[in-house]
């Protein structure tokens, strides 16, 4: 396991998730990505498309904004990525902030 941070995308407050290494990651959204299914960031969440985080809520480091974002991961369909619906605009692939 291993530590990532993460930032909301409204908010810029920071996110620790304890995670699997190999998970890659995808983008980080306001909104829930179609056809994507999110776990909770306590449940075990490597089977799971992405996770729904709330912003302000135990994973956060100091105060958040109180709403919901969504970490994705990469998915594969076939051996393909899976891309999303989606336009770039609407997506942060910022995750060094």
């Amino acid at each position: 396991m291993v530590a990532v941070r993460y930032t909301c995308p409204r908010c810029d407050a920071l996110v620790t998730l304890d995670r699997a290494a190999e998970l890659a990651d995808k983008s980080v959204t306001p909104f829930a990505l179609d056809g994507w299914e999110y776990a909770a960031p306590h449940e075990k969440f490597e089977s799971a498309d992405g996770v729904e985080i709330v912003c302000g809520a135990a994973e956060t480091d100091g105060e958040g904004c109180g709403e919901l974002f969504y970490l994705n991961f990469v998915n594969y369909d076939e051996g393909r990525a899976v891309e999303a619906r989606t336009t770039p605009a609407d997506v942060s692939f910022d995750f060094l902030r």
